[in-house]
């Protein structure tokens, strides 16, 4: 019997690569166990074809035979998963959103995240074609209830967390725009929470206007914040709509996928 070729090897092997990621997608659509009956009329297989594989995944865990007949997603594949997820950094997730988000805008994108009473900037997408200059460079820091990003994050806080923040900075300012009242704050990020983004208003930096969304994590947690400052008379309302379809692929890439309302 004359051996197979390399090229027919290598076309035998794709086609099994093939089929089990079609039986790994069947069944991820299945929320119970599956029959090997069922997956074959899913997935079009023989069923003696789907039953080999099958048998081949169940060895590697990748799929586990919850009882005679029947299979179900293997325990190999949240492993893998997790160890995915520990790696994922969201930065190197953002990047090339922030970056189109610039091409579309012309401004300069920021993310930032919450450490303690303060956003840290760590990134940016801008050119000097924005017709701003960076104030913050990468690294810095503003306090949140002077920022749209801060202002995302402490509207996620209840209001005894708020109060307690208030206490803590003393609602300092930076200009005359700058929000040192409680109970302005509060009216503040109850529209924040009511609309689902933040707004800056020339409150950090006189002439500097910014607009702000949330990134989260497979878990819901509010990690990050997308942001786009401009020149005061430069920012324009139809970006929102951009921004956060931008920030909500960010956190789908992080796993984050909101909960359906019935």
């Amino acid at each position: 019997m004359k051996p197979d070729s390399p090229a027919t090897s290598d076309k035998t092997s794709i086609q099994v690569i093939e089929r089990m990621m079609t039986l790994l997608d069947a069944l991820a659509s299945y929320p119970d166990p599956v029959s090997l009956k069922e997956l074959s009329s899913t997935t079009g297989l023989h069923p003696s074809t789907a039953h080999r594989i099958l048998n081949d995944m169940v060895a590697k865990r990748f799929v586990d035979r919850a009882e005679p007949g029947s299979y179900r997603l293997g325990m190999r594949l949240l492993e893998l998963g997790n160890i995915v997820k520990s790696r994922l950094n969201v930065r190197e997730a953002a990047l090339p959103y922030m970056q189109s988000l610039h091409r579309n805008t012309q401004q300069t994108v920021n993310l930032s995240v919450r450490q303690g009473d303060e956003i840290v900037y760590i990134d940016r997408a801008f050119s000097e074609r924005s017709g701003m200059q960076v104030v913050r460079a990468i690294g810095g820091r503003a306090p949140l209830h002077l920022t749209s990003i801060g202002k995302l994050f402490l509207s996620a806080d209840d209001s005894k967390l708020v109060r307690s923040y208030a206490t803590r900075t003393g609602l300092a300012g930076h200009n005359k725009n700058s929000i040192t009242d409680l109970t302005k704050l509060e009216r503040e990020l109850s529209l924040v929470r009511a609309r689902g983004y933040a707004r800056d208003n020339e409150e950090l930096e006189l002439g500097v206007r910014c607009m702000a969304a949330g990134i989260r994590d497979d878990g819901g947690r509010l990690i990050a914040g997308l942001s786009i400052s401009a020149p005061a008379d430069r920012l324009k309302d139809e970006w929102m709509e951009d921004l956060i379809a931008t920030a909500n692929d960010i956190s789908s890439v992080l796993g984050y996928r909101p909960i359906e309302s019935i």
